[in-house]
């Protein structure tokens, strides 16, 4: 039998309840325990999925350093603001933090469309994938007439 959807499932167990089919029946006959054909017979939607809380990671300690090395840079001149790559060798010189690049690199990109450096105003960056564009020459004609 191809996998069913959960409302799918619900409505044809139901269905063959309705019928005269008995729960134990219901049970083998869908693979499920007596709690599902229970909900299925007592509510027409199967009830939404619970949603998990965000798991902790490493680098949530250091979160409001690299917020404070961000706001620092706000009025420090282009050029000497923090890349992320000085961030990250702060963190584990600075605080021993034992944290990799990529989670620094998506953490402060997450940030920064939000204001430069993370914190309100300013344009996504994006690299530019424009091809140079060159202009067309005109071949002569060299055929004789």
């Amino acid at each position: 039998m191809p996998q069913m959807s959960k409302v799918e499932l619900y409505a044809a167990i139901r269905r063959n309840h309705r019928a005269g089919m008995k729960m134990r029946e219901l049970e083998r006959k869908y693979n499920v325990s007596w709690r599902t054909v229970k909900k299925a017979v007592d509510s027409v939607w199967p009830e939404p999925r619970k949603k998990l809380p965000p798991r902790p990671t490493a680098l949530d300690p250091y979160k409001p350093v690299i917020d404070a090395m961000l706001r620092t840079d706000l009025d420090a001149p282009r050029k000497q603001r923090h890349t992320i790559t000085r961030i990250f060798h702060r963190l584990i010189e600075e605080h021993g933090a034992n944290v990799s690049y990529q989670m620094v690199r998506r953490y402060v990109s997450d940030r920064k469309p939000e204001t430069p450096h993370g914190l309100g105003e300013g344009p996504r960056w994006k690299r530019s994938c424009r091809r140079p564009t060159f202009r067309a020459t005109r071949r002569r004609s060299t055929a004789v007439t």
